[in-house]
């Protein structure tokens, strides 16, 4: 049984004009456990709003969504991470990490265990005592992470996580995120990870499968298998000759969506 499924999904809002307006579906989707998938489309067209059904931050209007959680409840199913800055800027590294941890109870010294062992794992040992403030926008994007992580959910949800960095931060932070993917699967029980993201370079580097959405309603549109072998470094994967033939086919696959989005935001400016 896969760790997600929605067959049918909707989501429906209604604006300050009491009229109804479908953002989403209807969606079918399988997610496996230990996966990695990425979804790209055309701004608006309901990726988030996906992304918030499944982290039960949203209700769906119709369809069904079926989690299959094998915590028992000693952990959370998901966590996610948000673009742009999401830390506490109050708070320092280390208690922005232990945030989730503390929220449920865990003990003092069970709760600084984790934390140690995460900033690690991100890189940000020596960091623990800084303020937000102190850090760079990639450095803060990892504390998320490590925030994120350290509930050891089953599964991570990113909704564009690197989208407001430069282009070399956005790089290094990809490869951070496999390394720790890497790491997670390396006894049997990686991550399940879906990502949201514009970039079809970074969709690429990133996913075991690529899922294209179309304009709204947000449908499934295509799915791409991505072919490359793992461990994969950024840079690397660029200089396979397949790469810039998977680029074109997702873009072949997402360009009309794209102008119909672009027409439809025309089409309402002018109303």
């Amino acid at each position: 049984m896969p760790i997600i499924q929605a067959a049918n999904l909707t989501k429906v809002f209604t604006g300050p004009d009491q009229r109804d307006f479908q953002a989403l579906g209807p969606v079918d989707l399988q997610i496996e456990a230990g996966e990695f998938v990425c979804i790209v489309g055309p701004s608006g067209c309901g990726k988030s709003t996906l992304l918030r059904i499944i982290a039960g931050l949203d209700t769906p209007s119709g369809g069904s969504l079926t989690i299959a959680d094998h915590s028992g409840g000693h952990t959370p199913f998901n966590a996610m991470v948000f673009q742009g800055d999401s830390t506490f800027p109050w708070l320092t590294v280390h208690e922005n990490v232990a945030y989730g941890l503390k929220l449920r109870g865990v003990g003092l010294r069970e709760r600084d265990q984790v934390v140690s062992r995460m900033l690690q794992t991100v890189g940000l040992t020596g960091f623990a005592e800084a303020y937000p403030y102190q850090l760079s926008g990639g450095m803060r994007q990892r504390v998320a992470l490590g925030r994120a992580l350290a509930n050891d959910p089953q599964v991570l949800l990113m909704d564009e996580p690197f989208g407001a960095l430069d282009a070399q931060n956005r790089v290094l932070l990809q490869e951070e995120l496999l390394n720790i993917w890497d790491q997670t699967g390396a006894g049997g029980a990686a991550k399940t990870i879906l990502f949201v993201t514009h970039s079809i370079d970074e969709a690429l580097v990133l996913a075991d499968r690529v899922l294209v959405m179309s304009t709204t309603p947000g449908r499934i549109k295509a799915e791409i298998a991505v072919p490359f072998a793992r461990p994969r470094h950024p840079y690397d994967l660029r200089r396979e000759p397949h790469f810039g033939e998977l680029s074109y086919q997702i873009w072949e696959a997402l360009r009309d969506e794209v102008n119909a989005a672009r027409a439809a935001e025309v089409g309402e400016a002018r109303r």
